[in-house]
């Protein structure tokens, strides 16, 4: 049981990572600074956004228009870090039998 929580938590980790990644390339991508034409960087912003999206998505529909602003990755990230506390002092005290 402790080993399946681990790797749930490092998943949530890399999770984490691809959102920061999200949010620094699309502000990269806004300010003209990299540019999606090209097919290793449309490759990488494709796969970011498809891993990011289907959670995204919900979260977009309820969010207030903040005229432009965003603010969907850090509902997200605050959500993912959540289920990591829930994990690490619910779930994982009860699996090394504390």
């Amino acid at each position: 049981m402790r080993a399946l929580l681990d790797v749930i938590l490092m998943a949530l980790d890399f999770y984490i990572y691809v959102v920061l990644a999200m949010v620094i390339m699309s502000w990269l991508i806004n300010f003209g600074v990299i540019n999606v034409h090209n097919d290793i960087v449309r490759s990488i912003w494709n796969a970011v956004n498809a891993l990011t999206d289907p959670l995204l998505r919900p979260i977009q529909r309820y969010m207030p228009n903040l005229g432009g602003l965003d603010l969907s990755p850090l509902i997200l990230l605050l959500g993912v870090y959540f289920v990591q506390h829930l994990i690490i002092y619910n779930l994982y005290p009860l699996a090394i039998g504390y």
